[in-house]
């Protein structure tokens, strides 16, 4: 399902009872930002703030949206779904469609053939003449970032934030578009930072523009299509179109319009577009601090300056928002969603996997719970390792392997297996290298520690020179006969159910195991 604009978007959510429209004054500094995070640690609804305004000044003309991606349900709406599960078995058959038996086909090449399907031709991007992004046009003196209710999320952040802009830039050598998500702190009416982390694709653009000493143009998308800030998230493969992935997701491709100060193009169903260019002749400018993913404040450093030459807007539009923080935090959906809709290319590339959680509490990138199908000794290790060299999966800090039995999702479960099964002088492999420009704990930036521990049950061959003992529970038998009799008992509550749901949760996967191997088989 394609949206046309945040208003319909907002207008689902509101038919399916999961926004909320808050009428009383807020301010966007600080104020508005802790009734969010209130709002998102109790796992709350969405927020439509239709009333936002700075002491002494008028109301701002557009209506707030924040936790709209807040939930496992509004982040299917938000690609279009009642669950994301229908875009995981699309994946899934696309995956099988193009590379049947496939093992061992690199992530790129893969997404390539599969945009090359004739049945997905309607996924492509398109131009189109006009939009409604481009409704209203101001540039030149025109120009007022003020004019938009941009938020100001924590005490000691450097200033306002616009924290969920969709950035457009193209390799100023190639001429490839790149889609990506960056934080700009507003510097004042037209002028905002852009923090392009080194390890990003849009600091890569700006790094070619210095070298060719040229003007890098920008444009920056906000609201349209919920789909485009996910795909502006999403690790794809290099090279390929995060438009592509937007296409896909809202099964319609993606129409665009030429913006009207730059070459750029842009979603002709965006709320609000900023146009302008970020020069790499000029000296870079401090930016922060702000208040992170991590929960904790990144420092101030110094990043391009984003130069607006011009703001346009749909009539009625919606300003888009979140805010980052100490998890869980709405972001944590986002990154869910490409946890599943990417574990059928990982596990295309290692089919031993069976399942993957990277936890919330671990801002993503810190954490890797993944379960495989052991085959060989040490094999763990290599799935660490092979892990580590999977784009964006470098920034891992630390990654747990457990057997395929194990529900990663299942955290009381994990900690069990791992506390149980690891010997730290046996299991723990540390390494180095690349780690995430916000991560702090490194003694320098961009560079750290890594951790990986083997909980598999160990053999032999690797050294264990005893019996593994095998994990005690009760027989289905008796565990049917004490469901079926516990009101009988006159216990109140349901102690029972935990064993219960585990004993099904096994079974399940043993079932996918063993459906998985058939087809493998064939």
């Amino acid at each position: 399902m394609a949206y046309d604009g945040l208003a319909d978007f907002v207008r689902v959510l509101e038919e399916q009872g999961e926004l909320v429209r808050v009428r009383a004054r807020v301010d966007p500094h600080l104020e508005l930002a802790a009734i969010a995070d209130r709002v998102m640690k109790a796992a709350g609804p969405a927020l439509l703030f239709e009333n936002v305004a700075a002491p002494g000044r008028p109301a701002s003309a557009f209506p707030v949206l924040i936790n709209a991606y807040g939930s496992h349900a509004r982040m299917s709406r938000a690609l279009g779904v009642a669950d994301l599960d229908e875009h995981v078995r699309a994946i899934e058959a696309l995956v099988k469609a193009v590379a049947p038996g496939g093992k061992g086909r690199v992530f790129g090449d893969l997404a390539r053939a599969v945009m090359a399907l004739p049945e997905l031709a309607h996924v492509l991007p398109r131009t189109v003449e006009s939009g409604a992004c481009q409704e209203v046009v101001h540039r030149g003196d025109a120009v007022d970032l003020d004019a938009l209710p941009i938020m100001t999320s924590w005490p000691k952040d450097g200033g306002p934030f616009l924290t969920l802009p969709v950035v457009f830039s193209r390799d100023p050598e190639s001429g490839a578009r790149n889609v990506g998500m960056y934080r700009m702190q507003r510097f004042d009416a037209r002028t905002t930072g852009m923090h392009w982390q080194i390890h990003k694709t849009g600091a890569r653009h700006f790094r070619r523009a210095k070298e060719l000493g040229v003007r890098l143009d920008v444009a920056v998308v906000l609201g349209g299509d919920p789909s485009y800030a996910y795909a502006a998230t999403a690790p794809l493969p290099d090279g390929i179109d995060e438009l592509l992935l937007a296409g896909f997701l809202r099964r319609k491709g993606v129409r665009l319009v030429k913006c009207v100060t730059n070459d750029l193009e842009v979603p002709a169903d965006a709320d609000f577009v900023l146009e302008g260019y970020v020069d790499p002749r000029e000296p870079l400018r401090d930016e922060g601090p702000f208040g992170d993913h991590t929960g904790y404040y990144t420092p101030v450093e110094p990043f391009p300056a984003f130069h607006v030459t011009a703001i346009t807007h749909r009539r009625g539009a919606i300003y888009p928002s979140t805010i980052v923080g100490r998890p869980p935090m709405e972001d944590q959906w986002l990154g869910k969603a490409t946890e599943r809709l990417f574990l059928p290319l990982l596990r295309l590339q290692f089919p031993e996997i069976v399942d993957m959680n990277l936890p919330v509490e671990g801002a993503f990138h810190n954490l890797c719970i993944v379960s495989i199908e052991k085959t060989y000794p040490h094999h763990a290790r290599k799935i660490a390792h092979a892990i580590w060299g999977a784009g964006q999966m470098m920034f891992t800090r630390a990654i747990v392997v457990v057997d395929a039995e194990v529900d990663v999702h299942d955290h009381e479960e994990v900690a069990w297996r791992v506390l149980a099964n690891m010997d730290p002088k046996r299991d723990f492999s540390i390494a180095d290298g690349p780690s995430d420009q916000l991560c702090h704990s490194g003694d320098v930036a961009n560079f750290g520690g890594k951790i990986a521990i083997d909980a598999t049950r160990k053999w032999r061959e690797e050294g264990y020179q005893r019996e593994w003992p095998e994990a005690c529970g009760s027989d289905d038998a008796t565990l049917r006969g004490v469901a079926e009799r516990w009101a009988e008992y006159g216990i109140p509550g349901a102690p029972a159910s935990r064993f219960e749901g585990a004993q099904a949760r096994v079974a399940s996967r043993l079932r996918k195991l063993f459906d998985a191997a058939k087809e493998l088989a064939r």
